[in-house]
């Protein structure tokens, strides 16, 4: 289990849906090491704090290994080529991960990093925001369906964070499964 690397972006304007709205989805990978505090990334932003950020959604994990379905579906769609590589970050992720899917995680498992440590909080819902990053209008609704949501992440311990970090992975109370708690969540 890795960080692959650590996305950031600002808010900005953008037309989605025939209206102006704020966003900071569109994030980017970042080089060397980024300060995380307890509000998440440094230089990091999110454009409505209703949904997003604060102590308990501070930093957005995406596992890298959803990317390759990302891809597929996005080509099915139209919004992209066969071959178009996904940019880390293309989910809105703070960090791009390898070995820590849904599955694995439940809420109250901690995440060492060589620099902090931080705490699974809850899964990610998606919005209209999403299907505007993906580029086609069902991509919120392939979330739900494909459980493919990443998580949320409180700042236990601040610090920072870079690509390449290794993560330790210490199982909190066992409780509540990431995925099952967003298939629960999202079901009508």
């Amino acid at each position: 289990m890795r960080i692959l690397s650590v996305n950031r972006a600002k808010a900005a304007s953008a037309t989605i849906g025939g209206r102006a709205v704020l966003t900071a989805i569109g994030k980017r990978a970042v080089e060397g090491s980024v300060a995380v505090g307890a509000l998440g990334i440094d230089g990091d932003e999110q454009a409505d704090l209703s949904v997003h950020g604060g102590p308990g959604k501070a930093v957005y994990l995406y596992p890298h290994e959803h990317y390759a379905f990302w891809q597929t579906v996005r080509a099915q769609a139209g919004a992209g080529s066969w071959d178009e590589v996904l940019p880390f970050g293309a989910m809105g992720e703070n960090l791009s991960a390898e070995g820590l899917s849904e599955e694995r995680l439940w809420i109250g498992d901690r995440l060492r990093l060589p620099n902090c440590l931080l705490a699974v909080s809850e899964p990610r819902f998606p919005c209209f925001k999403f299907n505007a990053a993906m580029g086609f209008a069902h991509a919120a609704k392939m979330m739900v369906q494909s459980g493919y949501c990443g998580s949320y992440l409180a700042v236990v311990e601040p610090g920072s964070v870079s690509a390449g970090d290794p993560v330790e992975l210490l199982p909190g109370p066992r409780e509540v499964n990431l995925r099952e708690l967003f298939r629960v969540r999202m079901r009508p």
